[in-house]
């Protein structure tokens, strides 16, 4: 499959990471998609941006033109009334997964890094894009999810907003039915006298889709040292500390389903974001006011509505300053839930956040002309 051709509306390109080049030993790249507004080469305006994250793809950022959804919003995108903004997609793929999850990681490489002093800023160089925090905004699922809660923790000062759909676990407390902190095995709950098998996945309706142990079998079976390219060889990955053989050390053995406190350690110190949020709230918080918004469905099929709710209780409880997020479930969603609105809706409601948060006397000849 080859790069799908440019067209008036979507344009890519890529790049060579200095910073993963060098951490690699050997090239690696960086890309990104743009989606233009109407009328984006008869102008000379500048326009805020909307990084939507996930999974590799070379695809138009929002699937745009892709399928009746993308053809409805093609149509409300070249509508003259429509907010003009340019969206972006991200490419990080490396040697574990199809994607970084835009963090520093002593196994994966300096991604968070690259992506905010190498990629952004050619990206802003490339396209007419206003460099402004409050015109950069942040939105994913599941993986991107994560990723637009943890760009905007990580970097409150450089982006606006996020709306975060389904996010992986944002609290290690349960991640995919493992509790990280208190599970002694990633296989099996024990409970008094007897065990029961942790379920890693399931169907809306409760029914048991796959168990942590079948998970890990699967992904061992795909390759050893966490190199199958699946999802808890990413988090290990990425989340957790180098290990002696140069490879992760991983959080639990894959055969036995041990886990390893230490490590869980480490997970928690660098990449929990509900603990992240805790430890530094007082500088952190005054910074996230309205900014953050969250969406999942309660029957999330991997259960990562669980951690959802920690960070909101969390949230509800803050103080100096007390701002307790938007979230929103959706009854008996599954994954990956992301809110009651569609695709157009949900950009003019970004749009209108984006004139709120302007500073005076700024013109939004990006909406309408």
């Amino acid at each position: 499959m080859g790069i799908p051709p440019d067209t008036p509306w979507v344009k890519r390109f890529r790049m060579q990471s200095p910073m993963l080049t060098k951490f690699w030993g050997r090239p690696i790249y960086l890309g990104a998609t743009a989606l233009l507004p109407r009328d984006y080469d008869k102008t000379n305006l500048n326009y805020p941006v909307l990084y939507q994250q996930g999974h590799f793809s070379l695809a138009a950022p929002l699937n745009f033109d892709i399928g009746p959804a993308g053809k409805d919003l093609h149509n409300e995108w070249a509508k003259d009334d429509f907010p003009r903004m340019i969206v972006v997609t991200l490419q990080h793929p490396n040697p574990y997964f199809d994607d970084s999850y835009a963090v520093n990681s002593v196994n994966v490489g300096p991604y968070g890094n690259a992506i905010l002093q190498e990629l952004i800023p050619e990206i802003e160089r490339r396209f007419r894009i206003i460099r402004q925090p409050w015109a950069r905004l942040l939105a994913g699922g599941s993986t991107g999810g994560w990723e637009a809660l943890a760009l905007e923790l990580f970097h409150p000062d450089f982006f606006g907003g996020t709306w975060v759909y389904c996010p992986d676990s944002v609290d290690f407390s349960d991640v995919e039915g493992i509790n990280v902190y208190e599970d002694k095995n990633a296989f099996y709950k024990q409970f008094e006298w007897r065990r029961a098998p942790t379920v890693n996945s399931r169907e809306t309706n409760g029914q048991i889709r796959q168990t942590s142990e079948e998970r890990n079998r699967f992904e061992l079976v795909n390759g050893t040292h966490g190199r199958s390219g699946e999802q808890l060889d990413i988090w290990s990955a990425v989340f957790g500390p180098l290990g002696e053989d140069g490879y992760f050390d991983p959080l639990f053995d894959k055969r036995t389903g041990v886990v390893n406190p230490r490590v869980a350690e480490y997970w928690k110190d660098h990449y929990d974001l509900r603990n992240f949020m805790e430890k530094n709230w007082s500088a952190l918080g005054p910074k996230l006011v309205d900014k953050v918004h969250v969406f999942v469905g309660d029957a999330d099929n991997f259960f990562l509505n669980n951690s959802t709710r920690k960070l909101e209780e969390w949230m509800k409880k803050s103080e100096a300053p007390h701002y307790e997020g938007f979230f929103v479930y959706g009854a008996t969603k599954g994954h990956c839930w992301a809110g009651p609105e569609g695709t157009p809706d949900r950009l003019k409601e970004m749009a209108e956040y984006i004139l709120g948060k302007m500073p005076r006397d700024t013109v939004a000849g990006w909406w309408k002309q």
